[in-house]
């Protein structure tokens, strides 16, 4: 089996929303990849053509590269104006192409609060192919994220999806946090189920009492043994930092719950704590 790989990424916009503060705190950790998401305090999806052209500027003279592109596609509920989004989608599919990224993040669309999913499925499976669909031909791998409240926030529901599209373009991304917030078991569980799909991990934690985010290796993720089978088995790919340590512009938007307003600040100071437990872990695999 060939040696494993990992290279790190990372959400910089939790470091700060200003894009030259989130290059020069990525350089400073030795970090040559982005997975963009925020930038100046605006969502990547709603960058003019000659704002990305800028990013991509910005990236060359930092020598930084984009590993996906952290995008809002399916984080809308199934009432939401679906065309207006799937527009949205094709523009997205168009700046990672411009950023050069080879992956895209997406989500499957926020089910009705204590509702049964499977009452859903068929139209959450429309839209998924719909959005799939446009990626085609695109060279793009489009990465499904496990997320809480959306139809794929459990590991049944994702491995559902994931077989449904069936497609090497349509893959995995691993979040292990989200997995604890939703009362699933990360690891062995939810891991040895998507294995053969995963491309892609987040690096992310959680306690399982109250679904806090804390450093990795500290919650009941149990990243430390995801990684270390992930090396076992030769995964060659991202590890992207998505701390969630503390406050950030945007946060309020990428979380469906409410959240408490006595969340402190986050910054370079807490995403250098979440590359330093990652490091920690790495040594110790």
């Amino acid at each position: 089996m060939p040696a494993s790989e990992f290279t790190l990424t990372g959400f910089a916009d939790e470091i700060d929303e200003n894009f030259m503060t989130q290059l020069k705190g990525l350089s400073s950790l030795n970090l040559r990849f982005i997975e963009i998401r925020g930038v100046n305090g605006k969502n990547i999806s709603t960058l003019t053509p000659p704002e990305i052209r800028e990013v991509q500027n910005r990236l060359d003279e930092y020598g930084i590269k984009v590993s996906s592109i952290g995008s809002p596609i399916g984080k809308i509920t199934l009432q939401d104006d679906f065309a207006i989004h799937l527009d949205m989608a094709k523009r997205i599919f168009e700046t990672a192409h411009t950023l050069n990224s080879p992956f895209v993040r997406i989500f499957s669309f926020y089910i009705p609060q204590g509702s049964d999913a499977a009452v859903y499925r068929n139209e959450v499976m429309e839209r998924m192919g719909a959005i799939v669909d446009a990626a085609k031909g695109s060279g793009l791998t489009i990465l499904h994220e496990n997320e809480k409240e959306i139809y794929g926030d459990i590991p049944e529901r994702c491995l559902d999806l994931l077989e449904t599209f069936g497609s090497p373009h349509f893959a995995c991304a691993f979040d292990p946090a989200n997995f604890v917030q939703c009362n699933s078991e990360a690891y062995p569980a939810a891991y040895e189920m998507l294995k053969p799909y995963i491309k892609y991990v987040h690096i992310k934690d959680a306690l399982a009492e109250d679904g806090r985010n804390v450093p990795a290796g500290m919650g009941a993720g149990r990243i430390e043994e995801v990684l270390q089978d992930l090396k076992a088995n030769g995964y060659n790919g991202f590890l992207s930092l998505e701390p969630h340590l503390g406050s950030f512009t945007g946060l309020h938007e990428l979380e469906h719950a409410s959240l408490p307003d006595t969340l402190e600040t986050g910054g370079l100071h807490s995403f250098r704590l979440a590359h330093s437990s990652l490091l920690q872990i790495l040594d110790r695999i």
